[in-house]
C-alpha cells in the first residue's frame, strides 16, 4: 500500500510500507525504510546506490543498516531561504535506546538536497564523528558516475597554512578534502557531484572520494576530522548532549564542477551572508614582504609618501581610499613613533593599518603576564593543552591560544581598544588556525576546536567592530581555516606569496580551484602582498615578473596591497613602472573575480583566466606564462563562451576575426582564420586582453 503527498508538481513525497521516494525534477531521494539505506539519483545519470549513515556514541561506532528499525517519521513543506520544498525525518533505531534521525530537505529546481543527521538519547551522550553519507563498494554500495574518462577528485585545503595547494586527482590518489569536495569530469566535462557543509560552528568536515580509474568505490561525507592538514595533534573533540547534530550537508550533481562549487557557496550564504564591505576593493601597501622585521617608522611613512607622490593620480586607489598597514613587528616602535606614523599617513589622506595574532603566542617566557589582565594571568594559563595538561606542540613556531579563556579575552578587549584609540581602520588577524586546533578549552561547555574558534571570533569581530570614533574596520584574515568566514571581509586565498613567477603560479593555484569564494563567502579573495621587485628574503625579480604579479592580484578579485621598500630607488621605479597602469588599477577596482579557462589534473595553476559579462561571454581574458622560455599561448575563441561561426557579420559571408586589445599597452590581437586567438609571451610574462569585438 502507498500514499502520495505532493507539495506541488516539482515536490512529491511517495510513502510504501519499506520505504518512499522524494522527488524534486529529476532528483530523487529513495528510502529503504527495511535494511535502512538509501538511492539518491540526478536524472538516472548519476547515481548513489546504498548509502547509510554511520556515528561514533559513547566511544562505540554504529551504522543505521544495523539499526533494530526504520520509520519516515515525519514529512512537511517548507517555505525557507532555499525556496519551496520538503522536509522529511528518518529515524533509525538503536535496541541500545540510540535514535539516529536523518532530516533532509528538498526544494523546487535545486539540483542539490541538504541533509542532517543527528544522534539522539534520552541521557546526554558523546559524539566526535557523524557520518551523514556513506557509501562502500564492500557493503554493495555504488556511486555511478557517467562519462568515459576517469574522473577527478577535487581537493580543498582546511586553510591556507604551510604553502598548501589546492588539486584535482584521480581517483587512485585522492585524498580527503575538507568541507567541500567534488568529483568531476576533466577537461570541462559535463557532470560534476560536489557535497560539503554548510553549517561551520561545531564541526571540522571533509569529504572523501576512492576507487580506480573510472570506477567509483568509495564515498564519505562527514564531520569530525582531526589530521594533519587541519593542524590537529589531536583526535576531534566530542560534542556532548541528548541531541547532537551534523552540520548541514549540501550534495547536488550539476552540468560542471565550477556550476556546482558557486551553488555550494551560494548555499552557505545564504544561511549565513558574506560580512559586508560597501567602500569597495581595498587598495595600499603592507610592510611584511618590503622588510620583515626590520619594520621602522620611516619604511612606513615612506611607503605613504610614495604611493601619493607617485602612482595614486594613476588609479591606484578606491575612491582616494589607501591604506598604509603595519605587519608583524611594529611593538619594535614606541607608542609616539606609531602615533607619528599614524598622523603620517592621515595627513597624506591615508587609512593606517595594524597587525595582530589573537590566538598564537610567540614568545619564549610563557611565565609573562597577559597585557590587559591587570596581573590576573599569566601566557601559561591560556595557552591550549591536551586533556593531560600538556601545551600542545608549537604550530608555525607559536604556540595556541585558547580562544575561550578568560584571560584571552581581556586581552582582546586589551589591544583592541589600543588599536581603536590610534586610529587603525585596517586588520589582518594572522595565524588564526591556532585557534581552531583540538584541546582542552576553558569554557565548559566548548568542547571542539571549531567551537572555540566560532567562540573566540565572535568576541573578536564585535570588538573590532566598536570603533567609538565611528570608523570602519576592515578585518583581514591571514593564515586561517576557510571556514567560518563570516568575521572577516577577506581571506588570504593562499599561503604567502611574493614576488617571482613561482609565487604567482602558486596564487593562481589558489584562484584556479577558488575564485567562487570571493563574494559569496568573503566580500574579496586576498592574493597576498604584490611584490614588484623584490621582497626582503629574496633576489629582485624580472620586470617581466612583475606584471604577471600585479595582473594575477588585479584579477583576484581582491585586495591590492603593494609588498616593496620604496626607500630602494630600484624598487620605487620599478612599482612605478608597473603599478601606474590605469587600465589594469580599473580591472582591480571592479571587484570581480576572473575564473579559469578550464580545470584540469594536478596541481598547477591554469593559465588563462576569464571575466565575463552577465550574459556568459568573456569580457577580458588574463593570459600568463609560468616558465623561463618564451612561449605561445593558443586559445579557441569557442573557449571564450563565443562561437567562430558568428564572430562577424564580414561581407560576402567572411567572417571577421575576433579583436582584442591588450589593456595596458593597446596593441592589438585577432584571431586566426581558424578561430583561435595566439598569444605569445616572453619568459615569464602576462598579458590582460579586453575583447573589442566578436
Amino acid at each position: 500500500m502507498t500514499n502520495q503527498a505532493s507539495l506541488n508538481n516539482k515536490v512529491s513525497l511517495e510513502r510504501a510500507e519499506e520505504g518512499f521516494e522524494l522527488r524534486s525534477g529529476g532528483l530523487l531521494i529513495a528510502g529503504d525504510l527495511k535494511e535502512g539505506s538509501y538511492r539518491y539519483e540526478w536524472g538516472g545519470e548519476v547515481i548513489i546506490r546504498r548509502a547509510r549513515t554511520e556515528f561514533t556514541a559513547d566511544g562505540a561506532s554504529y551504522a543505521v543498516t544495523f539499526a533494530a528499525s526504520h520509520e519516515l517519521s515525519h514529512a512537511c513543506g517548507i517555505e525557507d531561504a532555499f525556496g519551496s520544498g520538503m522536509e522529511v525525518q528518518v529515524d533509525h533505531r538503536f535496541s541500545s535506546g540510540l535514535t539516529l534521525t536523518n532530516t533532509f530537505r528538498i526544494y523546487e529546481g535545486l539540483p542539490y538536497f541538504l541533509l542532517q543527521s543527528a544522534v539522539r538519547h534520552a541521557q546526554p551522550v558523546r559524539s566526535n564523528r557523524i557520518v551523514p553519507l556513506t557509501v562502500k563498494e564492500a557493503d554493495g554500495g555504488e556511486v555511478a558516475f557517467p562519462g568515459e574518462e576517469a574522473p577527478l577528485s577535487l581537493f580543498v585545503p582546511f586553510d591556507n597554512d604551510k604553502w598548501v595547494r589546492y588539486g584535482a586527482r584521480p581517483l587512485e590518489e585522492a585524498i580527503e578534502s575538507y568541507e567541500v569536495g567534488a568529483l568531476f569530469a576533466p577537461r570541462g566535462g559535463d557532470n560534476a557531484l560536489v557535497a560539503g557543509s554548510l553549517t561551520h560552528d561545531a564541526w571540522k568536515s571533509a569529504i572523501h572520494f576512492t576507487g580506480s580509474g573510472s570506477q567509483v568505490s568509495g564515498l564519505t561525507v562527514y564531520a569530525g576530522a582531526a589530521s594533519e592538514l587541519t593542524r590537529d595533534t589531536l583526535p576531534h573533540g566530542e560534542l556532548v548532549g541528548e541531541d547532537i547534530r551534523s552540520p548541514w550537508m549540501f550534495v547536488g550533481s550539476f552540468s560542471g564542477v565550477e556550476e556546482g562549487l558557486e551553488a555550494f557557496a551560494d548555499a552557505n550564504a545564504l544561511l549565513v551572508p558574506a560580512l559586508p564591505w560597501e567602500e569597495g576593493v581595498p587598495f595600499g601597501w603592507n610592510s611584511w614582504s618590503a622588510v620583515g622585521g626590520k619594520l621602522t617608522k620611516d619604511t612606513y611613512t615612506a611607503a605613504s609618501d610614495f604611493i601619493k607622490d607617485r602612482i595614486q593620480d594613476h588609479g591606484f586607489h578606491n575612491e582616494g581610499i589607501v591604506y598604509i598597514n603595519f605587519d608583524s613587528f611594529w611593538t619594535g616602535l614606541t607608542e609616539e613613533e606609531l602615533a607619528q606614523a599614524v598622523q603620517h599617513v592621515q595627513d597624506n589622506g591615508h587609512r593606517a593599518g595594524i597587525y595582530w595574532t589573537p590566538f598564537a603566542f610567540w614568545g619564549n617566557k610563557p611565565e609573562q603576564l597577559v597585557e590587559g589582565t591587570n596581573g590576573q594571568y599569566r601566557y601559561i594559563d591560556l595557552l591550549l593543552k591536551d586533556g593531560e595538561g600538556n601545551v600542545l606542540p608549537d604550530l608555525d613556531g607559536g604556540l595556541a591560544i585558547d580562544p575561550t579563556h578568560p584571560g584571552t579575552l581581556q586581552r582582546i578587549d586589551w589591544q583592541v581598544e589600543m588599536f581603536h584609540r590610534f586610529g587603525f581602520e585596517y586588520i589582518k588577524l594572522d595565524f588564526m588556525g591556532h585557534g581552531a586546533l583540538e584541546g582542552q578549552h576553558a569554557a565548559e561547555h566548548i568542547h571542539t576546536g571549531v567551537q572555540a574558534y566560532t567562540y573566540g571570533m565572535n568576541y573578536l569581530h564585535q570588538k573590532l567592530s566598536a570603533s567609538p570614533a565611528g570608523r570602519r574596520m576592515f578585518i583581514n584574515l591571514s593564515i586561517a581555516p576557510l571556514f567560518p568566514y563570516h568575521y572577516a571581509h577577506s581571506r588570504r586565498i593562499s599561503c604567502d606569496a611574493f614576488a617571482k613567477i613561482e609565487d604567482t603560479a602558486y596564487m593562481l593555484n589558489a584562484l584556479t580551484y577558488g575564485w567562487w569564494i570571493h563574494q559569496r563567502l568573503y566580500a574579496f579573495n586576498d592574493p597576498d602582498h604584490t611584490v614588484l621587485f623584490k621582497s626582503f628574503n629574496q633576489e629582485p625579480v624580472t620586470e617581466a615578473e612583475a606584471r604577471s604579479r600585479y595582473h594575477a592580484s588585479a584579477i583576484a578579485g581582491t585586495v591590492m596591497l603593494l609588498g616593496d621598500d620604496f626607500r630602494l630607488e630600484e624598487a620605487a621605479e620599478r612599482v612605478a613602472a608597473v603599478a601606474a597602469s590605469e587600465a589594469v588599477n580599473e580591472i582591480a577596482r571592479a571587484g570581480v573575480t576572473f575564473k579559469p579557462l578550464r580545470l584540469s589534473s594536478g596541481d598547477e595553476a591554469c593559465d588563462v583566466f576569464l571575466r565575463r559579462s552577465a550574459d556568459g561571454n568573456a569580457e577580458y581574458v588574463a593570459v600568463f606564462n609560468y616558465t623561463k622560455e618564451s612561449a605561445v599561448k593558443p586559445i579557441p575563441l569557442s573557449l571564450l563562451g563565443k562561437s567562430g561561426e558568428d564572430a562577424g557579420d564580414g561581407e560576402g559571408g567572411d567572417e571577421a576575426p575576433a579583436v582584442f586589445r591588450n589593456v595596458r599597452t593597446g596593441e592589438v590581437y585577432r584571431t586566426t582564420e581558424d578561430g583561435v586567438l595566439h598569444i605569445t609571451l616572453a619568459a615569464m610574462d602576462s598579458v590582460i586582453l579586453q575583447v573589442v569585438s566578436q
